[in-house]
């Protein structure tokens, strides 16, 4: 079974449904999962973001917390990963919370699923450094269950008309 690093972005569609939840999904079945810690926090700022916006009730914010305090990931400190999460934020002028689980998806030789299609765009642009390291979570995985081994090629991003 592969190890695949996981965000927020990923977890919250097992409690949420929303676009990617299949996919979110398929990786629980095929997959031993891994997050820095922060991932706790993050998953409660995206419950109450939503309790904000109408989108849960606050009973079924609490309902989500509570299915995902009991999700199979492992944690691993986000500490350690301080300094390189910084060199990457930096490069990739990118914040860095979410390239704290690109840190450890470095130090732990796996691949980087997110649903952060501006993350995964900026890695792709970023050249051979980041070659394989992240993937998309829609080109991850499929409602089948099936887990890619490579990701898809990120499309470039669209420009605004003014």
């Amino acid at each position: 079974m592969s190890t695949l690093v996981i965000d927020a972005s990923v977890a919250i569609k097992w409690v949420v449904e929303e676009e990617g939840t299949a996919e979110a999904l398929a990786l629980r079945r095929q997959a031993r999962l891994i997050a820095p810690d922060l991932l706790v926090a993050e998953c409660a700022n995206i419950l109450w973001k939503k309790v904000r916006r109408n989108e849960l009730s606050a009973e079924e914010a609490g309902l989500a917390a509570r299915l995902l305090q009991t999700a199979e990931i492992e944690f691993r400190p986000a500490r350690p990963l301080l300094e390189e999460a910084t060199r990457l934020a930096i490069a990739l002028d990118h914040p860095a919370y979410d390239c704290l689980y690109l840190a450890l998806a470095e130090s732990e030789d796996s691949l980087f699923v997110t649903a952060d299609s501006i993350l995964v765009r900026k890695l792709a642009q970023g050249g051979e450094a980041y070659a394989g390291r992240a993937a998309s979570l829609m080109d991850t995985a499929d409602a089948s269950g099936s887990v890619g081994a490579k990701p898809a090629p990120v499309p470039p991003p669209r420009r605004r008309r003014r």
